[in-house]
């Protein structure tokens, strides 16, 4: 196999902006990575008497980022609510037209809080807040609303679900597809799930049903990028396609921290995985009715996302 092609911002910066133009947004998952500085950031502006900032480096790149990308997907309120403060930085940052996509908090998608040090005496319990419908709008949507016309996509991600939160997919199904039904419309909703055998028929059409995409998801557990491709190519789709490439399957997301950081370069290649991305980024500019494509790369998929970038634009024919 061919090396990985270097990320030159000069280069992409105008690919990015054309499939951008064709509804394609195609960005990293998080954005504050010193490994990145030389490639996407420069370190100038964020030097203070010949010493780098780090504070000053995570609280502004975001607008150097948006310099070259026209979309982000942000991890952070995954473990915390929005406020408007947070929003409001954010989009103090990024030109019109830029598109932030949110994982949503945790508090809304986890069955049973989880044995981690952050929830406190709640590990372990049953979360009062799962689909939640109304608890979402309030805490999570109300403070989006004033910056909806920068917001892409906002993404549902589900840990894994054990035989004693759902015994089949189908339950799963029944409890997500009532949650949707009560969500407010006008926002592109999606689901990510850590369940493979729950990527069935009537998943599928539940989410078709009510406007909201399956986010395919390159993951430990899960099927490759290709296979969910095809389980999903029979069933009715949405408008919009999200994608997230996470992780090679197979392998641990701790062990993919400690092979890859600090993310200068990528370290094992994964091919197939971003012919799948471009497989999926094709068939949105194929269609005959406009469409839209969000894909987030991450790091740990292949060591360095912005040239796993790189390399699937080298790919992609040009716009």
């Amino acid at each position: 196999m061919a090396p990985s092609p270097p990320f030159d911002r000069d280069q992409a910066a105008p690919r990015l902006a054309a499939l951008a133009g064709q509804g394609v947004y195609l960005g990293t998952s998080s954005w504050k990575y010193p490994g990145w500085r030389g490639q996407l950031y420069t370190d100038d502006r964020y030097t203070f008497r010949g010493r780098f900032v780090g504070k000053r480096f995570e609280s502004t790149c975001l607008g150097e980022y948006a310099g070259v990308f026209h979309t982000v997907g942000v991890d952070a309120t995954y473990y915390r609510f929005p406020d408007e403060r947070l929003m409001a930085g954010l989009a103090a940052q990024v030109p019109p037209g830029f598109r932030l996509s949110f994982k949503v908090t945790d508090e809304i998608t986890l069955k049973r809080f989880t044995r981690l040090p952050r929830f406190g005496p709640r590990a372990g319990q049953p979360n009062p807040g799962f689909l939640d419908a109304r608890l979402f709008t309030e805490r999570f949507l109300a403070p989006c609303t004033p910056f909806g016309d920068r917001i892409g996509v906002l993404m549902f991600e589900f840990s894994r679900f054990f035989p004693a939160d759902f015994a089949r997919g189908r339950d799963f199904v029944a409890a997500l597809e009532a949650f949707l039904g009560r969500l407010p419309k006008g926002w592109r909703y999606a689901v990510e799930l850590r369940n493979r055998h729950f990527l069935q028929p009537e998943y599928f059409q539940a989410l078709a049903a009510h406007g909201v995409a399956h986010v395919f998801n390159s993951w430990q557990g899960m099927p490759s990028l290709a296979d969910q491709q095809e389980l999903a190519a029979a069933q009715p789709r949405t408008d919009f396609a999200v994608a997230r490439l996470l992780l090679r399957p197979g392998r641990d997301y701790e062990e993919a921290v400690r092979r890859f950081s600090p993310y200068r370069e990528i370290r094992d290649p994964y091919p197939e995985g971003r012919a799948a991305a471009v497989r999926l980024i094709q068939e949105v500019l194929s269609r005959h009715a406009p469409g839209q494509a969000f894909l987030y790369v991450n790091n740990r998929f292949e060591g360095n996302a912005l040239q796993t970038i790189a390399a699937i634009l080298d790919e992609l024919p040009p716009v």
